[in-house]
């Protein structure tokens, strides 16, 4: 029971879901995961449109595709400025906006949703976004803007073509507002794809009523609000109406005698208007009219006064204009009446002859006299010459107004010596014996020419055609004169009117020479003269002849069977040579190779020639396509040839030519175009290029464009656009496919080098450089080793290899001197060269720097001083230090010792201070040893007390001259204390010293003047500093010199004596006296001041415990530096003797930033060496490769050191001060007047 309840109720459940979900609205056209999609727009260019999208699952990446290409999920699109995306992602809103539309817009369109964790891979249906371009302009023509003229009922054509437009627009022509009916309309391709161009085209028949109207042209598109319209002005000529004459009064054409009569005569519309002439009895009697163009209307007035005669005339008014198919015209007959009370006699107003005065000889003529009306009647007579002729016949008629008119009839035989006589009727009466009436004409009697003849080439004669050829036709006599009629077969020649045959014939007229007359007919021979017979008639008399043409073919025609043929087929050609005198030989060849064929009998052919046939079969093929096939009719007689061709037409698919280019080389970032040589009939439809397996875009993309003739145009290229391009092109025929490769250079990149490189001293190794380049030749890697001199760059020791992308530098026996910086160039050709800097590292033992024989620091032993001793080693890698004092390894642990390491590159150096130094423990020998992994190396420096300094040694002369001598020297041990030189010289033979301190105090090079010529002199340097002087008994100090003659050349300083001559001789004495006094007083004033510290010394020095012990060392060091005095003859050169090199405690310091322990070494030595085989901070990361347990501080050269950028000392002697002058900064500056404050200590 409980179970079916629980069925009966599920059963329900799902009865309520289904009825449920079967009323809930779930629209059909939405897919599934889309609550809104895109619709097929249709928007003008230049307006913005908006593509919806409605996504439900917003998380999705949602990209648009165009024509299917992706435009990317980027809201912003790249590459298409106007494109973005619109509305909220977190709601799904994913809109495609598109500002601006053009005709590339004009695509299909659809939104995909890619795969997501929340939902599959979506796309909806494909929409069309159609761009409506109007068009932009209108030509017509006739140019719109004109006035054009026509004339009424005749038919015109009038075009009018839109400009690019899409949809094609709709054109309607109107005139005077009414739509022409009778118009036809062709859509073209416009300028680009999608766009079309119409040219409409009407016939226009215009009425008079079309008159000053607009003709339009509107094109009608719906990209346009409103029509756009061209017009111009027609101008409609018509003829006028008919004249109307205004008769005054009722009864038209009743007038009296003497009445003055005004006419008006009007004539209404035409363009342009009527020009009007009122005619009587035929004859213009006014041609006065004007217009009023206002009212359209011509209008002529005739002012006359009607006389007698008047009766019966005929006025007449007409009408016409240049359009005018007729003239038009309104008459009216005068009837005039005579007034009844006068009768004058009224004599007859003309005489007229009836009949003609011409006639054929031996014939008869009949004329008849006939006058006007007259009162009286008048008789008539006859003249011929001055010969009476009798009349046939008489009458006498009433005539007007009661007068009577006469007639004589006269008929006479016209005989040829009559010709030319005057033939007169003469009216006479009683009533008129004051004038005569006449009427005379002249007789004309005909006769023909009574000789013919024809003058010209014989018959029988050959003439090629384009012969000028002259035929004149002579006659004797004749009237009236012969017009001598040239006809041809029967038929009249006559002139051509055609200006392309103006030179065929030329008539001329005829010309008379006496009785005798010619008329000339010059020709070009043509085929149609051949056998023409030419015949010239001058009334019944006629002359012929004939001629005889030679000419080649007149028309060369080539048959086929067949218009359209493809590869395989055969066309079979006829060659049909249609008239030519003589026969032809007929030829085939095909673009210059000779071909045979069937000839075909002769047979007779228009012009009295012969045509001639022959027939060639071909095979084709593609190649024959555009091929001419020649035929070619040759006359040997002629030596002339008539040649036709016939150009096969052969269709076939693709084929692609041996010029195809199937590789392109491109720069990176530059441009490519993959160029198509390829053939086809018909030309290839499409060019489709395919990379990779993506179809590019025919319409184009950012990046590529296909050009008209199916080349791909590439630009930006870079190295992924590299490989092989299927190009597939098809036509009606097939299609054809081809691969091209594109190969991309660009710039090298280096990959790969190992910085730093490094190898012990005389080992090998290489320096590898690998690159990325394209292409990849065999000598683009170059090396450089970078050096300020020149021999240091230079690399002929060394192997250069190159395989592919890695290039080698070999280094065999390594050296210290290869050791620097290296640099690997790699140039392709495709700029810019790749260049990249690596060290090598030449590993090498200790080398200690050894002064020689010994080092020595001074520092006062009373333990309140303190002394630093340095040891600088060059060594890689980097260097331990140990020192031992006396041989037995120092213990650094004592807190009076101190040690400081420092590293720069491969040089290395150890500063160890000792504090509080006691005389009894610290002045010993110390050991410094340097040791690396590759051996040790060590040097001894020994710790002594403060005292007077050693002697100078290497005095000797480095110039010469008879006043002067330039000393130099080399400085000694200073004692601990700043030391000064002094120079005592004397002349030999010339009792007493002179003495002259050097300045500045420390300089090592000093210019002795106030010499004489060709004297003796004998040289000592003296070196003291606050304990006393070095004293004169060492070897090195004392020096013989003697100087050169004057008459030698010497100039420098040099002032001769003035004698006899004139010149002052004695203030020169006394100035070289005065200078004299001044040095040796300069000289006694140091040796006093000398004395007083030595005795401010001693008496510091009785006031220590140890003052007899200090006495001891010192004397003992004293003497071991003296040596005495030794008088030399040589008095160029000084002694050379290797002397002991003390390097002083302030000139050395290492090139690193000072740590606290040693700003008080901040002064320091501030040289460079030069002997370093590379440059520091090439080791520097040789130095990070080491343990840290090595102690090392490593500061790269490069780095910014501010004020502590210091440098290691030159082993040479510029340095004038004294090498000991302060010890750790532990001495002051010495005053003049005071003793240092280490001095007044304990001294040994």
């Amino acid at each position: 029971m409980a179970l079916g309840t629980t069925l009966r109720a599920s059963l329900l459940l799902l009865g309520l879901l289904t009825e449920g979900l079967a009323q809930l609205a779930i629209p059909a056209s939405v897919p599934r995961g889309f609550w809104a999609l895109p619709e097929n727009l249709t928007v003008v260019e230049g307006a913005s449109v908006e593509l919806r999208c409605g996504v439900s699952t917003p998380g999705s990446a949602v990209q648009w595709a165009k024509d299917g290409l992706l435009l990317g999920p980027d809201p912003r699109i790249p590459g298409f400025p106007r494109y973005r995306l619109e509305g909220d992602p977190a709601r799904g809103e994913f809109h495609l906006h598109i500002e601006a539309c053009d005709l590339s817009d004009d695509a299909e369109y659809e939104c995909q949703v890619g795969r997501s964790e929340t939902g599959p891979e979506l796309v909806s249906p494909r929409v069309i976004l159609s761009i409506l371009v109007p068009p932009k302009l209108l030509l017509l023509t006739p140019e719109a803007g004109t006035m054009v003229t026509w004339v009424a009922g005749q038919e015109y054509v009038v075009s009018c073509v839109s400009g690019d437009a899409k949809p094609a627009p709709d054109i309607t022509i109107l005139l005077s507002g009414q739509t022409i009916s009778d118009i036809s309309a062709n859509v073209n391709e416009g300028s680009q794809q999608k766009l079309f161009t119409v040219e409409a085209t009407a016939r226009v028949t215009p009425l008079s009523s079309d008159n000053r109207q607009l003709l339009v042209c509107e094109a009608s598109s719906p990209a346009l609000e409103a029509p756009i319209k061209a017009s111009f002005t027609v101008n409609v000529l018509f003829p006028p109406g008919p004249p109307v004459i205004e008769w005054p009064g009722l009864d038209e054409g009743h007038v009296r005698a003497g009445q003055s009569l005004e006419l008006p005569c009007v004539a209404r519309g035409g363009n342009p208007l009527a020009t009007l002439q009122w005619l009587k009895n035929g004859q213009p009697v006014s041609t006065a009219w004007g217009t009023e163009h206002t009212q359209a209307v011509a209008r002529s007035v005739l002012v006359m006064t009607v006389r007698p005669e008047d009766h019966g005339a005929q006025l007449s008014c007409e009408a016409h204009n240049s359009v005018s198919a007729g003239t038009q015209e309104h008459g009216i007959t005068l009837q005039v009446t005579l007034s009844s009370f006068s009768v004058p006699a009224v004599p007859p107003s003309a005489i007229i002859i009836l009949g003609s005065a011409s006639q054929t000889e031996n014939k008869n003529v009949t004329l008849s006299c006939v006058s006007k009306s007259s009162r009286p009647r008048v008789l008539l007579r006859w003249w011929l010459g001055w010969r009476q002729l009798l009349p046939m016949e008489e009458t006498v008629m009433d005539g007007l107004h009661g007068g009577h008119i006469s007639m004589s009839n006269l008929t006479f035989l016209a005989r040829r010596e009559d010709n030319g006589l005057t033939l007169t009727c003469e009216a006479f009466s009683e009533a008129f014996t004051k004038e005569t009436f006449k009427k005379s004409l002249i007789l004309n009697v005909k006769y023909p020419a009574q000789k013919l003849w024809i003058e010209g080439p014989p018959e029988g004669q050959k003439l090629r055609a384009g012969t000028r050829v002259r035929l004149v036709c002579l006659a004797i006599g004749g009237n009236p004169e012969p017009s001598l009629m040239w006809y041809k077969d029967s038929r009249t020649v006559t002139e051509s009117r055609l200006p392309q045959e103006s030179r065929r014939v030329h008539l001329g007229s005829v010309e008379k020479s006496g009785s005798t007359f010619s008329r000339e007919l010059v020709l070009v021979t043509g085929p149609s003269d051949n056998q023409a017979k030419f015949t010239c008639k001058a009334g019944q008399l006629s002359a012929s002849t004939q001629l005889a043409v030679q000419f080649p073919p007149t028309n060369v025609t080539i048959l086929a069977n067949a218009s359209a043929l493809r590869p395989g087929d055969a066309l079979n050609l006829t060659c049909v040579s249609v008239s030519s005198n003589p026969p032809v030989n007929l030829s085939w060849d095909k673009e210059g190779e000779r071909l045979e064929g069937v000839a075909a009998p002769p047979r007779r052919a228009p012009f009295k020639g012969s045509a001639a046939a022959r027939s060639v079969l071909l095979q084709v093929s593609s190649r024959d396509h555009g091929q001419r096939v020649t035929c070619r009719a040759h006359s040997a007689e002629l030596r002339e040839t008539v040649s036709s061709f016939y150009r096969l037409n052969v269709l076939y698919r693709p084929e692609f030519l041996g010029e195809q280019v199937l590789v392109v080389t491109a720069v990176e970032q530059g441009e490519a175009l993959l160029p198509v040589s390829v053939s086809a009939n018909p030309a290839p439809e499409a060019f489709n290029w395919t990379f990779r397996g993506y179809r590019l875009s025919p319409a184009g993309g950012p990046r590529h464009r296909i050009l008209s003739s199916g080349a791909l145009h590439l630009w930006n290229v870079t190295r992924a656009d590299d490989g092989l391009y299927q190009l597939h092109c098809q036509n009606s025929e097939g299609t054809a496919e081809a691969l091209l490769r594109l190969d991309v250079h660009y710039a090298p990149t280096i990959r790969a080098l190992q910085d730093p490189t490094e190898v012990n001293v005389g080992g090998s190794v290489d320096i590898v450089c690998t690159v990325d380049a394209n292409p990849i030749l065999p000598g683009m890697f170059s090396w450089e080793r970078l050096g300020e001199d020149e021999e240091d760059q230079s690399l002929d020791d060394m192997e250069k290899i190159s395989r592919g992308p890695t290039g080698r530098l070999r280094i065999h026996h390594a050296k210290l001197a290869q050791a620097g910086a290296y640099q690997c160039i790699v140039d392709n050709g495709v700029a810019p060269p790749a260049r990249r800097l690596v060290r090598l590292v030449v590993r090498f033992a200790p080398q200690v720097e050894h002064p020689t024989p010994l080092t020595k620091v001074a520092a006062a032993g009373d333990s309140t001083s303190s002394a630093t001793l340095h040891c600088r080693a060059r060594g890689v890698p980097n260097i331990v230090f140990t020192w031992t004092k006396n041989g037995v390894p120092l213990d650094l642990q004592d807190p009076r010792y101190t040690e400081h390491t420092y590293h720069q590159g491969g040089v290395h150096s150890s500063l160890l201070t000792i504090a509080n130094v006691s005389a009894a423990q610290d002045y010993a020998l110390f050991t410094c040893t340097a040791t690396n992994a590759l051996g040790s190396d060590q040097t001894n420096i020994q710790l002594v007390s403060i005292s007077r300094p050693d002697p100078p040694s290497g005095l000797k002369v480095v110039s010469l001259t008879p006043h002067s001598v330039g000393l130099e020297w080399k400085p000694g041990f200073d004692g601990g204390l700043p030391q000064r030189f002094c120079i005592r010289y004397e002349a030999l033979g010339t009792p007493g010293f002179h003495y002259v301190d050097v300045l500045p105090p420390q300089a090592t090079t000093f210019t002795l003047t106030g010499l004489q010529p060709s004297t003796r002199y004998r040289v000592w340097l003296l070196a003291s500093n606050a304990l006393g002087d070095s004293g004169l008994a060492d070897k090195g100090t004392q020096l013989p010199i003697t100087t050169p003659a004057c008459c030698l050349g010497f100039t420098e300083g040099y002032l001769p004596p003035l004698g006899p001559s004139g010149l002052p001789l004695l203030p020169v004495l006394f100035a070289l006296g005065g200078l004299l006094l001044l040095s040796n007083a300069s000289c006694v004033g140091g040796v006093l001041w000398q004395r007083r510290l030595r005795r401010l010394a001693e008496g510091i020095s009785e006031k220590t415990e140890a003052g007899s012990e200090e006495d001891r060392v010192r004397n003992e060091y004293e003497e071991s530096q003296w040596t005495g005095e030794r008088d030399t003859q040589s008095s160029t050169v000084s002694t050379t003797e290797a002397e002991p090199y003390y390097r002083s405690l302030r000139d050395f310091s290492p090139q690193l930033p000072p740590t606290q322990e040693e700003v008080s070494y901040s002064r320091g030595f501030t040289g460079e060496d030069e002997d370093m085989a590379f440059p520091g901070h090439l080791y520097d990361e040789v130095e990070r490769t080491y343990p840290r347990h090595l102690s090392m501080v490593l500061t790269p050269l490069f780095a910014c050191q501010g004020p502590w950028d210091l440098h290691w000392p030159e082993d040479t002697y510029q340095d004038p001060r004294g090498m000991y002058d302060q010890v750790a900064g532990d001495l002051d500056t010495l005053e003049p007047d005071s003793l240092p404050f280490e001095l007044r200590g304990h001294l040994v």
